[in-house]
Parts: C-alpha cells; structure tokens; sequence
C-alpha cells in the first residue's frame, strides 16, 4: 500500500485570487491551467502539482491562518531552511514564497515520483537509507544557521523516565520501579547521543520521501528541522519501517548506520525507543499524557508518541509494534535488553 497520512485540504480554486496571482507570477508562464491536489500530509493547506499557460510546473503548498493558526508558521519555517540550502539533489529547489501575513504559500520546483510503498521493500528502503546517508554529509556542517539543536527539541520526550520517577504511579510495574534511576540515565544517555553539527529533517516517515523515476530519493517538508548527529535521520526511518513491519529494526540499525553508532549509541537509544513511556498505548501513558511539544517545534511523531500523534495517527500508532511500553505485554523487551 501507498503510505498516505491524510488530513482534509483545501484546493487550488479555494485560494483567493490575488494570492493565486502573487502564486503564480513566481512559478511564471502565465495563469495555472491545471492543478492536482496530492494526497498524503495532515496540513489542512493545499498541495497541488500545477501548470501553467505557457507549461512551467511547480509544487505548490498554501495555507492561511483561517485553516489553522499553527501552519503558517510551519511553513516560514520550512521556507527559512530549504531556502538557504546549497545546491543538492536531495532536496526539491524553492522557487519562491508569497506571504501576506495571512496567507504563506510556498512553490518548490515539481518532483516527478511517488511515494514508497509499505510496508517497505528492499530496493526502496536501500535508495532512502542511501539518499539519507549522502544528505546527512552534504550537509556537515549544518549549511543553515540558528536552528535549535535535536537536544533540546528532544528533551520533552527523553524525560518521561524523569516524570515518572518523580511521581510514580501506584500501580508501576516493581521492575521498573526498581530501576528508576537506571532508566533515567539511559535516557539522558540517549539524547546526549543526539548531538552533533549535521542539519537533521526530524520527521522522516514514508510520506515524506519521493522515489523518483531514476530511483533516487527527494525528501520533502522540512519545518522541523534540527541541527544533531548525522545518523538520527536513518534511525527515524528504521522506526517508520518498523511502524509497518516486515523488517527487524535491530538488523536494519546494524546495517545501515555506522558501526561505531550501531555498538555503541543505539542499542541504548532504541531501548527508550522502545520502552520511552511517552509513548502513546501504555497503561503508564494514561497515568501520564505525552508531553505537549510547542508550536515552534515538536519531535519525530512516530519516536516521541506526541499529542499530536495520538490525535492525527490513530491506525499508526494502534500498529506500531514500538509502542510496546511498560504494560504487561511491553516489559518483556525491556528486561531482554537491559544494560544500565
């Protein structure tokens, strides 16, 4: 199946006319005589493959704050980073953006592809771990400047150990309650994982990536972006594998990242992946909502198990076999793999 994560959006024509004309006089050519509204996403905005009169093409994506208060901002977001990128073949170019205070609309060059199917096949998921690996050292140092580090917008979701160690519930499973502290310190251990110089996307998932006809892989949609270690793109792409199964996500890590990471950092990282209790699915979850992430910026959906993924992905997350916590079906993993 495609991977398609679908919110409801408004189309072409419901653009108002004269932010279609300030579109349209960036993409050039004249007036857009065809638009195709392209699935997949949760923004409430637009995302139309367009042409023009004269046959130039573009991708365009716009959104007022009438549809959501919130998605402008993602988008001047998205615009400061893909607009300062050297010339790559990973990203799709900006061509430009229009922002009248209320309504931001960006034009990207169109990129020819389709989505990855999942779950995942071989060939493909070997092209986007390759795309994300090359990206990763094309862009160390990070080329955009003054973007949070992936420690900070992380630290929300590394510390649900901490919560609960301050004020456990009555009903923690004694093992866990027993080695508190030690799941603390993996936790911090593993956020202190994350820090580096490279410029991270932060939400690479299915939906975000686009096989081109030559095989080779764009990545699209990039307001969350981060500066961290280069490897933690490839890491949140074997827990989107994992989300849909047919892969064992230990093996994936083992072969696609560094091994000096694979030995060391992730064994620890994968184990609060795997047992981070703010997860969403968890009886300690119920006790203990997920950490609401700011507006500003908000970790990896699928690795955090944020608000917004428990309103947004209902299937996914009922299906992501990672979301096994500290219940009585999810100790199991935990004290398999323990190593404080």
């Amino acid at each position: 199946m495609d991977a398609v994560a679908s919110g409801v959006r408004i189309t072409w024509t419901q653009i108002p006319t004269h932010v279609r004309a300030g579109i349209e006089a960036i993409i050039g050519g004249g007036a857009v005589v065809t638009a195709v509204s392209q699935s997949g996403g949760f923004s409430p905005g637009t995302a139309d493959r367009v042409v023009t009169a004269d046959g130039h093409r573009a991708f365009v994506k716009a959104v007022s704050t009438i549809h959501n208060d919130q998605t402008p901002s993602m988008h001047r977001a998205e615009a400061y980073v893909v607009g300062r990128l050297p010339s790559n073949s990973y990203v799709p170019v900006l061509l430009g953006a229009y922002d009248d205070g209320a309504w931001v609309a960006l034009v990207f060059e169109d990129v020819v592809g389709h989505t990855p199917v999942v779950p995942w096949n071989a060939a493909e998921l070997e092209a986007a771990m390759t795309a994300l690996q090359q990206m990763a050292e094309a862009f160390t140092p990070s080329p955009v400047p003054d973007l949070p580090s992936v420690t900070s917008s992380y630290a929300a979701a590394f510390g649900g150990w901490e919560r609960i160690r301050t004020n456990p519930p009555a009903d923690l499973d004694p093992w866990v309650r027993s080695r508190l502290d030690g799941l603390c310190r993996l936790a911090d251990h593993g956020l202190a994982c994350l820090a580096g110089g490279s410029l991270l996307h932060t939400d690479i998932r299915a939906d975000n990536l686009l096989i081109r006809s030559d095989g080779t892989v764009a990545v699209v949609d990039w307001p969350w972006a981060c500066n961290g270690a280069a490897w933690f793109d490839q890491l949140l792409l074997c827990v989107n594998v994992d989300l849909y199964g047919g892969h064992d996500p230990e093996k994936l890590t083992v072969h696609y990242l560094e091994p000096s990471t694979a030995t060391t950092s992730l064994p620890r990282l994968l184990v609060f992946v795997v047992t981070s209790p703010t997860l969403p699915g968890s009886r300690l979850t119920k006790a203990f909502p997920p950490y609401e992430p700011s507006n500003e910026r908000r970790p990896n959906r699928h690795l955090a198990g944020s608000a917004d993924a428990t309103q947004h992905e209902p299937s996914q997350v009922v299906q992501n076999p990672s979301h096994r916590i500290v219940g009585e079906s999810g100790i199991g993993p935990l004290r398999t793999s323990w190593s404080p």
